[in-house]
């Protein structure tokens, strides 16, 4: 059994430079891989492309990369929460792709299959499929999308083995599970890390093969994004 164990974050993220391509898990503020964002903040890496459903908020997960001007390009489905994003993204400060939910989500997922493109009917008609190949299925026009192409990508799980076998927990099966293996490099960061072969091979949603590294995270916040409660009655 190859063991993927690294000893912390810091040997987990060797090798990430400036002006990667970084795939970055969760959505909002679910599941994030926050030892992983907060040692790219440490390293001071700049003119990062990260992909990510959204770039969490102003003090938390990617909105920290953001405050530190390290981000020159995010690729997402929505802005969230982050007020800098916003800011920067209208200021031409940072290069913004907007996606449809869906196709990001298939365009990671296709770049972990090894499938290196793919046509869809999401965005057609919008400014999405500007310069795109179009191609009509079944009577309806669908848009050609590419796969991901990334240097790294930081997920989150709840609980991990040795060999990098990985379980999600809740929300925080979003973005992880498919960015798992959809670049040279997986670095996966988890709750809880145990011997393989202690996890339940039924209860494993990534197998390791899709893992290169992993560790045991530690400090984790979970905030929580927005917070509603029911007044008392």
């Amino acid at each position: 059994m190859i063991n993927r164990t690294v000893a912390n974050v810091e040997k987990a993220l060797e090798g990430v430079k400036s002006g990667m391509t970084l795939m970055v898990g969760g959505f909002g503020l679910s599941g994030i891989p926050e030892n992983s964002i907060a040692q790219l903040v440490k390293l001071e890496v700049k003119d990062l492309t990260c992909i990510s459903n959204n770039a969490g908020v102003d003090d938390f997960g990617l909105g920290l990369l953001l405050q530190g001007k390290q981000v020159k390009k995010m690729i997402s489905s929505y802005v969230g929460e982050n007020e800098e994003f916003e800011r920067q993204m209208l200021s031409g400060e940072l290069e913004v792709d907007l996606i449809p939910q869906g196709t990001l989500a298939e365009r990671c997922r296709a770049a972990q299959a090894g499938i290196p493109a793919f046509y869809t009917p999401a965005g057609y008609g919008t400014e999405v499929a500007e310069g795109k190949e179009v191609r009509e299925f079944n009577g309806k026009p669908h848009i050609l999308e590419h796969a991901f192409k990334a240097d790294f990508a930081f997920v989150k799980a709840w609980k991990g083995d040795e060999a990098g076998n990985l379980i999600f927990k809740g929300t925080a099966r979003n973005f992880n599970p498919c960015m798992c293996g959809a670049a040279t490099i997986t670095v996966a960061e988890v709750e809880e890390l145990v011997p393989a072969g202690q996890l339940d091979p039924n209860e494993i949603h990534i197998p390791g093969i899709f893992v290169k590294r992993i560790f045991q995270g530690e400090k984790y916040e979970k905030r929580i994004e927005q917070r509603t409660t029911r007044p008392r009655e």
